[in-house]
């Protein structure tokens, strides 16, 4: 069945915004008209190099009747601000995570576009991904038993070491929790759903960074966020979770000893009859692990799913599927919310020596089917 494409345009130039233009050009479902940024001449650079047909200043592709989708590919501190302008004016948005710096301006997006029948969605979308989407198929058909609990850690020296202009990342709304948490919160809630309560510990190791490479080399700069966070997550549907992110680690064994070593990553579900080992939430692929009460060596599980390149947007064609189509959207922005509160809760319980319930809520979202061509999702 042939659907109309959705035309879409591209709002923020920045390093992330190659892949999502890349991949935008793979999908029937998207028309990429048009790339906006804050400096017009990077959206211009970008337009030309991947051949898009207008680069405009933000208000002019917000004032663009035809245009259907933006793609909110800013810095943190004005997600709410773009988000909220495109809906406005219209139009469907999709941001880069987090949904919104505070909690107040999520609801707000979820709630301008509730009044004006829009859509909201929201990165990550790896969890859309072949290996998580394997995980989510093994935990489905109960090969692990019930889930009783769950690890993750991300353990890194901080991006400061490889990023030209990293100062946002450790900012009120970025920090590991904010810019890497999303990843592992939303693998999570997809696998075992919502989390009812929280509780956690964070710290800020170092007052000040500096620049590791880039024309602002050996620059220092101020440290405005937590940069080590532990936290336990309490999952409606029973399992125990532990989360903690970090820019402060330099070499950590923990993730060897799991047998599954991506420089700092882990993300491991136990159950009642075995143990599923999944990949890095930050990614598409696998591997994907198993290992049951019986067995004395972890199995590697072939992925069963596709999307297992950088598929970066995949959750921006859903979204466009499910407006041509009325059906809801996988990395949707009641999603995305849940997830923006939960960080909140950690943060707050930190302050507070205390456990913090957890407000908001969402729905598991659907699986995707194992027989889907790729650049095709609308089955």
């Amino acid at each position: 069945m042939t659907v109309k494409p959705v035309k879409t345009a591209v709002i923020g130039c920045g390093n992330i915004s190659d892949i999502y233009i890349q991949n935008a050009a793979k999908w029937e479902i998207l028309d990429l008209v048009a790339l906006a940024n804050r400096t017009l001449p990077r959206a211009q650079s970008q337009a030309e190099k991947y051949n898009v047909p207008q680069a405009k200043p933000i208000d002019e592709v917000l004032a663009d009747p035809e245009i259907e989708l933006i793609i909110n590919l800013t810095t943190p501190d004005v997600h709410a601000e773009i988000g909220l302008a495109a809906l406005r004016a219209g139009k469907s948005v999709y941001n880069e995570k987090p949904l919104a710096i505070s909690r107040e301006d999520g609801r707000s997006l979820l709630q301008e576009a509730k009044t004006r029948g829009l859509l909201v969605g929201c990165a990550p979308d790896t969890f859309l991904g072949g290996g998580l989407q394997t995980c989510r198929q093994i935990l489905d058909s109960g090969e692990i038993g019930t889930p009783v609990a769950a690890q993750a850690f991300m353990l890194i020296q901080g991006p400061e070491r490889w990023h030209p202009s990293p100062e946002f990342l450790f900012q009120v709304g970025a920090g590991p929790m904010f810019d890497i948490g999303p990843y592992y919160l939303t693998a999570l809630i997809s696998l075992l759903g919502p989390i009812r309560r929280v509780t956690g510990s964070a710290r800020k190791t170092y007052e000040e960074r500096t620049i590791g490479s880039g024309p602002k080399q050996g620059q220092n700069f101020s440290v405005g966020t937590p940069t080590h966070i532990a936290s336990i997550l309490d999952f409606a549907s029973g399992p125990v979770a532990t989360l903690t992110t970090s820019f402060d680690v330099s070499v950590s064994a923990g993730a060897a000893i799991n047998l599954y070593d991506v420089g700092g990553a882990l993300l491991e579900i136990q159950g009642t009859k075995g143990t599923l080992c999944l990949p890095d939430p930050n990614a598409f692929d696998g591997p994907v692990r198993v290992r049951g009460l019986n067995e004395k060596e972890w199995r590697e599980v072939p992925i069963t799913h596709s999307y297992t390149s950088n598929s970066r947007g995949i959750g921006v064609a859903d979204m466009a599927y499910a407006l041509r189509n009325g059906r809801s959207h996988r990395a949707n922005g009641e999603m995305a919310y849940h997830v923006l509160d939960v960080m909140h809760g950690v943060l707050e319980a930190s302050r507070s020596g205390r456990h913090v319930e957890v407000e908001s809520d969402c729905e598991r979202p659907s699986p995707l089917p194992t027989n889907l061509p790729e650049y095709q999702l609308d089955a």
